[in-house]
């Protein structure tokens, strides 16, 4: 069973880094013409940063590192041995971090009616390409729909599990 929750709780982090992703991609859209912003110049394109992080040890240890202690649920339970795993296990989990690219480039469009024109009468516009935002969006979307897909199926079996 324990399976089959590391499999539900492997797809939900990957469900809220594709949400990350969409929402970031979709406020790439919103700002592709912003050629002010808070911290001057135009809006720099963002994309989130996926890392891992892996954990070694045995179940034990990580309790105490989370502070958590097994308790019985009623005083008139009988006490039960305690049960130890042998060996270490590897628990990761991944961190999705939202980052300027600070490579992203400037686009230069002459308009010198424009409020932002330099002195020679050019603008600088963000360097986004909607069609490669969409293409991000898209990848992003079919990759949260998987891990949905991989939840039910989880369930599904922990359920089937169930009625042997």
């Amino acid at each position: 069973m324990a399976g089959i929750l590391n499999a539900i709780e492997i797809s939900s982090q990957g469900l809220s880094i594709q949400r990350a992703k969409m929402n970031t991609v979709a406020k790439n859209i919103a700002n592709a013409e912003t050629t002010r912003t808070e911290e001057g110049g135009p809006y720099r394109r963002e994309r989130v940063v996926v890392s891992e992080d892996k954990v070694k040890g045995n179940f034990s240890s990580h309790l105490k590192r989370a502070g958590l202690e097994l308790s019985r649920t009623h005083d008139g339970h009988i006490p039960a041995k305690a049960r130890t795993l042998k060996g270490d296990a590897e628990f990761a989990s991944v961190d999705g971090d939202v980052v300027t690219d600070k490579e992203s480039g400037y686009k230069l469009v002459h308009d010198p009616n424009h409020p932002d024109a330099d002195e020679e009468g050019y603008v600088k516009y963000p360097d986004i390409e909607i069609v490669n935002e969409m293409v991000d969006m898209m990848a992003a979307a079919r990759a949260y729909e998987a891990n949905t897909v991989a939840i039910s199926t989880a369930k599904k079996m922990a359920e089937e599990s169930l009625d042997i």
